[in-house]
Formats: C-alpha cells, structure tokens, sequence
C-alpha cells in the first residue's frame, strides 16, 4: 500500500515549455519593447501554473487543485470517474456533478487505485484477472 497522501502532478519535462516560452516572449519582447514587454511575465506564470495543478489523493477523498481553485472531494461522493476523448479525467460524484482531476491520465489508474486503496478500480487488472 502506498503512503497517502499521494500527489499526481504534471511530468518535470513540462518544464522544458518554460524556456520555450522565454524565447518566444524575448523575440516578442524584443520587436516592441514598450508595447510587448509585459510577454516576459508570461514563462514565469507558466512556471507556476506547472507547479500549482496537481490532485491530491488522501484517506479522506481527493483534493483537485486547478489554476484558481481547490475542491475537496470525500470518498462516499464519487460515483466513478469519466475519460473524455481531449478533456480531463472527471470525479462523477453522487449528484452527477462532475469535478476535473487535474494532471490524471489513464496510465495513472493504477497508482490511482492503490492509492485509493481500491475504491477507484484498476482496470489493468480487471483485464488481466477476465485472463
């Protein structure tokens, strides 16, 4: 069993967008100094934006921090979990609302699992127990 509690947060290779992004902003930056200055800022936010996403799966539940937000979700409230094609893995909770799970992929079902200690099913091993 993993210890909780467990943090799924974006690769570090995200990080590798910042200096891209500083280029990007310098060439910009560079063509109107006075005017397009301010695209200087913008790696440093990215920077704390890959810093900042991230869920948290604890004993009591799962915490989903996006950009401008935090939602606590208990345990009893998640129905299951919806894979969009291009979207985020969304909580379905018991009231059909549905909560984004920032940085979980399907890959990360498994971790999400044990973590979870079983209350969220792994499907790589329903599929390798059906076998």
């Amino acid at each position: 069993m993993p210890e909780l509690p467990q943090t799924f947060r974006l690769s570090k290779l995200a990080y590798f967008a910042v200096p891209m992004a500083f280029l990007v902003a310098l060439v910009l930056a560079g063509a109107s100094l006075p005017w397009l200055g301010w695209t200087l800022i913008l790696p440093v936010f990215l920077a704390l934006w890959i810093a900042r996403i991230r869920t948290v799966v604890t004993e009591d539940g799962l915490r989903a921090v996006s950009t401008f937000s935090a939602r606590d979700v208990s345990w009893p409230e998640i129905e299951g979990l919806q894979f969009t094609k291009w979207g985020p893995v969304r909580a379905v909770l018991a009231d059909d609302t549905r909560v984004k799970l920032p940085t979980i992929t399907f890959q990360d079902l498994p971790r999400l699992s044990a973590a979870s200690r079983g209350r969220i099913p792994d499907p790589y091993a329903s599929a390798d127990a059906a076998r």
